[in-house]
């Protein structure tokens, strides 16, 4: 160990995870007190803790240090090895075992971090946990060592991939499907795995679905377009493969594909909001099925004010929260929720320990449009009645001072406002909302805008936007 330097980890440690430059903010050295730390904390010595980690470069000396830092302090760990981040909360699920996996999402190749979750997939943020693995880890980096547990535990290697398909496989029956080519694009991301396991027949029987595979080779450095879908210009690639291949549906994942995004047989992307609609539809039919009256569904404030609307219409109840995986599993625990879904392509099951999962998502739309005869576009429409700008940023110091010159304009208007999350302008007459945002680490103003016609939708976007580019 450098014994000068002073160790701060307050860089890495987010509100719901561990992210920084490899080599810099995150190191072996950091990663194996941050393993002991963990331990302390969720008080685990004597029980089992599971460790994997995506196809970056660095994963496996971070999983391996972490499990040092882990076993040293008396847990026995499982080495999960290569895994999706929703295989994390799988196993922490069904193994019902505190676990960590190494991962920066879709951040670029330099990047690497930790999701930690304790056993039965709950989340670990800063809220419950995070700030006190923290200041545990960095006691042990500036006292330069990690005492030893009475008895150092044990570790071990435990593949969970098989396990994982199977299970997702039991929730969504994808075996009466009409025959579907399907144009998968995960990016070099651990979709590449996974993908072949749960839609393919790497692991288990054939399903009717034709897989074309995009950017299947794990590759940490993203050699050919970052693996975050949430930007247009990554997704190109998959529309272009869709047509050309006329397939039915294209299929793209973030690099650690907890996050799955949708294309329709044109080329056109279906919105995160639509898939929320489509899941929440057929998770409301299979809980009322079951005997469960008024399922609920949970919803953040900037999907499409139609998902309100047809949970309602099906017999469902909604529930509106703020932005923020956190909050929305601790609404989902609260309320019981069958189903949540994000603006950001993040979806939510109770039949998945309320963890958020691609892949889970993409089989209930990939079962929606397989017991059904028309294409991808028309069935999307059923659940896109309104026009949505997208999300709009402003970079600007002041973003107390445009929002309220947004309020200050508008106050001659018949509009509500709601302050849940940033504020909402909500139109009376039901042709408009918009919602403004500041972002939390960033000198963004987050604009968000959806009205019942495109005309409507521009006039509001375009007069808001001056106001706050002043």
């Amino acid at each position: 160990m450098d014994q000068t330097k002073t160790f701060d980890l307050s860089a890495s440690f987010k509100a719901y995870d561990v992210r920084g430059i490899v080599g810099e903010s995150i190191t072996a050295e950091i990663v194996e007190a941050v393993g002991a730390a963990f331990v302390d904390v969720l008080q685990l010595e004597g029980k089992t803790v599971l460790v994997g980690g995506d196809m970056r470069p660095s994963s496996p000396e971070f999983s391996k240090a972490f499990a040092n830092g882990a076993a040293a302090r008396g847990a026995n760990v499982q080495l999960l090895d290569l895994i999706s981040t929703d295989e994390l909360y799988y196993a922490c699920g069904a193994l019902n075992a505190a676990g960590a996996t190494f991962t920066a999402s879709h951040n670029p190749a330099e990047y690497n971090g930790i999701k930690m979750a304790k056993a039965g997939a709950e989340p670990i943020s800063s809220e419950s946990g995070l700030k006190e693995i923290q200041a545990r880890a960095e006691g042990y980096l500036n006292s330069r060592s990690i005492p030893a547990a009475p008895v150092r535990g044990l570790i071990g290697v435990h593949d969970v991939l098989k396990g994982y398909s199977e299970y997702l496989r039991s929730l969504v029956d994808l075996r009466g499907s009409r025959p579907l080519k399907v144009v998968v694009d995960a990016g070099n991301g651990m979709a590449g795995l996974t993908t072949p396991a749960v839609l393919g027949d790497a692991l288990l029987p054939k399903l009717p679905l034709e897989i074309i595979p995009l950017y299947f080779e794990l590759d940490g450095s993203f050699p050919n377009h970052p693996a975050n879908p949430l930007e247009p210009e990554n997704l190109r690639d998959l529309q272009a493969a869709v047509v050309e291949h006329g397939a039915d549906i294209g299929l793209a994942f973030d690099g650690d594909a907890d996050r799955c995004f949708v294309i329709d047989e044109k080329g056109d992307p279906v919105s995160p909001s639509a898939i929320t609609g489509m899941v929440a539809r057929r998770e409301i039919g299979r809980a009322q099925g079951l005997g469960e009256a008024n399922p609920t569904v949970i919803h953040n404030l900037l999907t499409s004010r139609a998902v309100p609307e047809l949970v309602e219409r099906h017999g469902g109840r909604a529930v509106r929260t703020r932005v923020g995986h956190s909050f929305i599993k601790a609404v989902m625990a609260a309320e019981g929720a069958i189903f949540g879904g994000e603006h950001s392509a993040h979806f939510y099951f109770r039949d998945f320990w309320n963890a958020d999962t691609g892949m889970l998502a993409a089989m209930h739309v990939l079962a929606a449009l397989g017991e059904q005869d028309g294409p991808l576009s028309e069935l999307g429409r059923e659940y896109e009645p309104y026009m949505s700008s997208g999300e709009i940023n402003s970079e600007i110091e002041d973003k107390a001072g445009a929002v309220e010159r947004v309020r200050h304009d508008f106050r001659a208007e018949d509009v509500e406002v709601d302050y849940l999350d940033g504020s909402t302008f909500i139109a009376t007459d039901g042709s408009y909302w918009f919602n403004l945002r500041p972002s939390n680490t960033e000198p963004f103003l987050r604009l968000n805008v959806e009205a019942t016609d495109k005309a409507t939708m521009e006039r509001v976007r375009d007069r808001v936007l001056a106001l706050v580019r002043g």
